[in-house]
């Protein structure tokens, strides 16, 4: 297996074990409230933790079902579920209702591990094969149904578990990431050891002196992957519950946070703040920024810290890497060990510049997600025909830049024009007064769709339509500029900051929805001057 991890490379009990050994009085993690483990105490906790999960009844290869927040009891679970040779199944913890009860039954897990604010959620559901909930902290009226176990099991367990039946393998399952849940029933995304450890090549920038702040929650691809980095490399994570841009630079100064992660909207909040003369003021040295818009350079020079971007989805591993990103949608280039096509919809290549969907495949067995738990016919879809289908569409330059201009469900198609939502995002993101947009399609009376910009307002601004369009102009192509406006004071999001689209689409043209046309304002394609005069 060429390129392949050695397992105490990449499995999570060898690493914890060969830290400890080797670096026990170095941090590995530090909380909220100040509280800081070493590598020697996270090996004594997890081994303990998991040894109270034992005298549970989970062994090598079970799923097992982890409904927390971030934070201490969070991250043990994780762990020592992996220290058992165990699968995590992290789940996110807005859900409810269907996507609770998908999940539960699509795991076929027998046993949780949940915060009890959350535990009443589960009456309302089929419960399928679960039979033992652990509750972390008090139950909120648990399900009669199901044994519940104290926390006090884990937390006052001490020792070690049992070694597992056989040698813990880099091709072993560790976690099943389920997908977003923004256009339907969420998908059990099987990580293995090996394909957790190759997402690390896109963190190239991090050494393990590197302290990461890790904002995003462990039931998401870059909270879980973060976290394991810093176990990979030796470094050390500070876990904070949520992303808070308020006290953003407080946190990274009090923590001496040198590196951490800004997906979607956060770079603009953060760079909406008022300008002040700590600034600069701050240990934070390398920011991941995807996707990279046209303020990426403006956030780099104000605060003094060097960027770089990525291509990731749960499913794969980091394929494009790039440094010093200036241009909106460039994610990188392609990374060693890793080959990229841009097809058509019948998976013939499309010719050098043209628009694409990027499908790959890796030369290391593992190194991608093995499948989707209990969902054969999304794997057989998605993997067909031997590559990864991304349902991303990319450009890719002479040069061998990689352009992502749009989720392909994403494009808006007017009057025979293809346009990225995420072109037209990034230019109206830039507006002072706009927190943050999804553009969407609206059904247009002529066919196809019009663009239509659902907006939540900056803190105390209002959106001038009118104002707006006139600001679009000069930035965007006159078919791209939206027909429709409509503000809300938030957009509709995922806890992975993920804007839930589907559910504007479906509210479509709402009451309060300004119309470009009926407020008569024309906007109409440039006529330029005859060539030579």
């Amino acid at each position: 297996m060429s390129g392949s991890p050695a397992p105490e490379d990449c499995v999570v009990r060898a690493l914890i074990d060969r830290r400890a050994r080797e670096h026990p009085d170095r941090t590995f993690v530090l909380f909220e409230d100040g509280e800081a483990w070493t590598y020697g105490e996270l090996r004594t906790r997890v081994a303990a933790w998991a040894a109270g999960l034992q005298a549970l009844g989970v062994g090598q290869g079970d799923f097992v079902l982890s409904w927390q927040f971030n934070g201490r009891e969070a991250l043990l679970t994780f762990f020592a579920l992996n220290y058992l040779g165990a699968i995590s199944v992290p789940i996110n913890t807005a859900y409810k209702g269907g996507l609770l009860q998908h999940v539960i039954h699509n795991s076929g897990a027998a046993l949780m591990v949940a915060d009890g604010r959350l535990t009443d959620r589960l009456n309302d559901v089929d419960t399928g094969r679960l039979r033992t909930l652990v509750s972390m902290g008090e139950a909120l009226s648990p399900p009669a149904h199901l044994a519940l176990v104290p926390q006090s099991v884990l937390a006052e367990a001490t020792g070690e578990p049992a070694p597992p039946e056989r040698p813990i393998q880099p091709w072993d399952g560790n976690l099943v990431l389920y997908t977003s849940g923004t256009t339907g029933p969420s998908k059990g995304v099987l990580c293995s050891y090996t394909h957790s450890w190759s997402n690390t090549h896109g963190f190239q920038h991090h050494t393990s002196e590197d302290r990461h702040l890790v904002p995003l929650p462990l039931f998401h691809t870059t909270g879980a992957v973060t976290t394991y980095s810093a176990l990979v490399r030796g470094g050390s994570v500070v876990l904070v519950d949520g992303f808070d841009t308020r006290r953003f630079w407080e946190v990274v100064r009090r923590f001496e946070v040198t590196t951490t992660g800004l997906l979607g909207v956060m770079m603009q909040f953060l760079l909406k703040q008022p300008p002040g003369p700590g600034d600069r003021d701050h240990s934070l040295k390398t920011v991941l920024i995807a996707p990279v818009d046209a303020d990426t350079p403006r956030f780099c020079e104000r605060f003094g810290v060097r960027a770089f971007t990525l291509f990731n989805m749960t499913e794969i591993s980091i394929p494009i890497f790039g440094a010093d990103p200036q241009t909106p949608g460039l994610c990188g280039r392609q990374r060693a060990g890793v080959e990229l096509r841009l097809v058509d919809e019948h998976d013939i290549e499309v010719p050098e510049g043209q628009a694409g969907e990027l499908i790959l495949r890796t030369d290391t067995p593992w190194s991608v997600s093995h499948g989707y738990l209990n969902n054969p016919a999304a794997t057989a879809a998605t993997w067909r025909n031997g590559w990864f289908h991304t349902g991303d569409t990319f450009r890719r330059t002479a040069e061998g830049d990689y352009y992502f201009l749009d989720r392909q469900k994403d494009f808006v198609r007017r009057r025979g024009e293809n346009i990225s939502s995420f072109e037209v995002e990034s230019e109206i993101g830039t507006h002072p007064r706009v927190a943050e947009v999804a553009v969407i399609g609206a059904p247009s009376p002529l066919g196809e769709d019009e663009v239509m910009a659902v907006i939540a307002p900056a803190p105390g601004a209002v959106i001038d339509p009118v104002e707006l369009i006139d600001y679009l102009r000069p930035r965007l192509a006159h078919f791209m500029i939206p027909r429709y406006i409509r503000t809300l004071p938030v957009l509709p999001k995922t806890p992975t900051h993920k804007v839930m689209k589907h559910v504007l689409r479906a509210e479509g043209l709402t009451a309060d929805t300004w119309d470009r046309d009926a407020a008569g304002v024309v906007v109409k394609r440039d006529r330029l001057a005859p060539a030579g005069g």
